[in-house]
């Protein structure tokens, strides 16, 4: 007998759901000596965070059964070539490498058209398939509906021998596109209407990225799909809940065709997450109406967009941990998954110093030459992380919301005749403000009380706050972009005018900001927190170390989302 133990998540909880105690009494039984699962991506766009779910699900089974020889497969469920190209292979292959999961072997459906076509003929010489000319709109009819039996094919009754003739036919070239298709013969009266004969192949003249032209006619998903999984005995096919009332049919592909396994499918709940749309074709919609900047941009949801966003891949994956696995529909807060993000970085980040809305500050007191040294932690609660050493002069940049010139009750940072302490080094006081010919507030003067770094406020001297700055003589310029999310409702899919119309025309805004001279050098996916700002990360495309610098906002440092609902 196998004993299989529950392991723990990254964040040190135990993983345990239905479908873990599923493989563990079958384990526990004897049924299955090991345990295979695959995660089966179709080819037709990049992956979301909704399969970053069952990536994590079917890998880390694998993981967790590790010691008894348990394996997860990746395979690219590619039998529909007019909508599969090479650049979703490889982008697929990142998501999941990413995330942090190797598999142990790669497959491609298309590899299996052969025994495909060798499974379908068995079918006919039981006859158990068809081949049917009627039209797709004839078909479609005769099929009924939930109250309405369907009605049989007038080919249904074919001879085998001029099925397989007529299969032979298809696979051969002879017929056009849509004149024939091959139906399993099941039942035109089954309560469920996937066993009313059900389409298994189609001609379909369309070069294949991996087969090229050597195939006319391919499979349809429900008849591939579980002969796949018997090739490659997988013991465990885990799908999400659409495919419940698939199953029957993937029962009967097995049951019926020469298969050297026998899989057991299990399905559990997609994850519905809040602000988004978790659809490859709503995806690719976004993406062709530009919308967004292609796949990879990072208010979309793709695995791509979120880890050029700066999404830690430890974050999404105990985000995955937290949300389970049930047999339940629902729908998640983004708040939840932000909230992971935000803890992750929080841990982790080093602090550097950026000012995104650039008000200048004048030291009258301080000379044209003078430097003033100031020191920072690289992290508040790491002290193990060490300090840092940053000069300033007698010009500075501060954010301009740190000033107000007739500031209300509650607000202590600089106004006139206030005081504030710049991070990591001494207290100032706001001498005055000059203004623009439009009233704007233009250029602070303040003078610097000398030597009061690291130490308490002098007697009569109210400090209440410490601000973020950036020496105007050693900052950099750099481009900051500040995400937002990309709809405005929680359920876009609801809108009576469709997903589009809930889109949020501020989800994305471009600031030119100053930033210290050490931001400047970082290499592209360099992650830190911006003090006061929020967590960002050098951008992975764009940004140029040293010449260009591009940094995306991942996550504010408190939840701004849930001020705005409760205004």
């Amino acid at each position: 007998m196998v004993v299989a133990k529950h392991v723990m998540s990254d964040s040190g909880e135990k993983k345990s759901d239905f479908i873990r105690e599923i493989i563990t009494a079958d384990l526990a039984s004897g049924k299955h000596q090991s345990v295979i699962t695959r995660f089966p991506p179709e080819p037709n766009g990049y992956l979301h965070i909704g399969h970053a779910k069952s990536i994590c699900l079917n890998f880390g089974i694998a993981r967790e059964f590790h010691s008894i020889g348990a394996r997860c497969n990746l395979r690219f469920d590619d039998t529909n070539p007019s909508k599969e190209e090479q650049e979703y292979v490889e982008s697929i292959q990142e998501d999941v490498k990413w995330l942090g999961f190797e598999w142990d072997e790669l497959h491609f459906a298309s590899d299996y058209f052969e025994f495909y076509y060798d499974c379908a003929v068995a079918l006919i010489n039981k006859g158990l398939a068809y081949v049917d000319e009627q039209t797709h709109e004839q078909m479609k009819e005769s099929r009924g509906n939930i109250n309405v039996a369907g009605t049989p094919s007038p080919w249904r009754d074919r001879p085998t021998e001029e099925n397989l003739a007529l299969f032979a036919g298809m696979r051969a070239g002879d017929f056009a596109d849509g004149s024939m298709v091959l139906r399993a013969k099941i039942d035109m009266a089954a309560p469920n209407i996937n066993l009313r004969d059900p389409v298994l192949y189609r001609i379909m003249r369309a070069r294949h990225h991996n087969t090229g032209d050597a195939w006319c006619i391919y499979p349809m998903y429900d008849f591939a799909h579980p002969l796949e999984d018997a090739l490659e005995r997988v013991t465990h096919s885990l799908c999400t809940l659409e495919f419940e009332n698939h199953r029957p049919l993937y029962d009967w592909v097995i049951e019926h065709c020469p298969v050297p396994s026998k899989p057991r499918q299990i399905e559990f709940a997609r994850l519905n997450l809040t602000y988004t749309v978790m659809s490859k074709r709503k995806l690719l919609q976004l993406v062709r109406d530009r919308h967004v900047n292609g796949w990879d941009d990072p208010r979309l949801l793709t695995i791509s967009g979120i880890r050029r966003r700066g999404y830690p891949a430890e974050a999404v994956r105990n985000f995955c941990t937290h949300i389970g696995i049930t047999k339940f529909n629902g729908t998640t807060s983004m708040d939840l998954l932000e909230f992971e993000v935000r803890g992750h970085l929080n841990r982790e980040s080093p602090r550097h110093m950026a000012v995104l809305e650039p008000l200048k500050l004048v030291l009258e007191n301080v000379d044209a030459d003078e430097r003033i040294d100031a020191e920072l932690q690289w992290h508040p609660e790491r002290p193990e992380m060490g300090n840092r050493r940053i000069s300033y002069g007698r010009e500075i940049w501060i954010e301009a919301g740190d000033f107000m010139e007739d500031p209300p009750k509650k607000f202590y940072r600089l106004g006139p005749g206030r005081h504030v302490r710049l991070r990591g080094g001494d207290i100032i006081r706001c001498l005055s403000c000059d203004k623009n010919s439009e009233g704007e507030v233009v250029l602070l003067r303040c003078e610097l009380l000398k030597g009061t770094a690291g130490a308490d406020a002098p007697a009569g001297v109210e400090c209440r706050a410490a601000i973020h700055w950036v020496d105007v003589a050693t900052g950099r310029d750099a481009e900051v972009r500040l995400y937002d999310r990309l709809f405005l409702v929680e359920d876009p899919d609801g809108e009576e005018e469709g997903f589009a119309s809930a889109l949020n025309p501020d989800s994305l805004s471009v600031t030119k900001a100053k930033i210290e001279p050490a931001l400047a050098d970082v290499a592209a996916g360099y992650s830190c927190q911006f003090e006061r700002t929020g967590y960002f990360i050098a951008d992975g495309k764009d940004h140029q170390p040293g010449l260009a610098p591009v940094f995306n906002r991942t996550v504010g440092l408190k939840d701004s989302w849930a001020k705005k609902a409760g205004k």
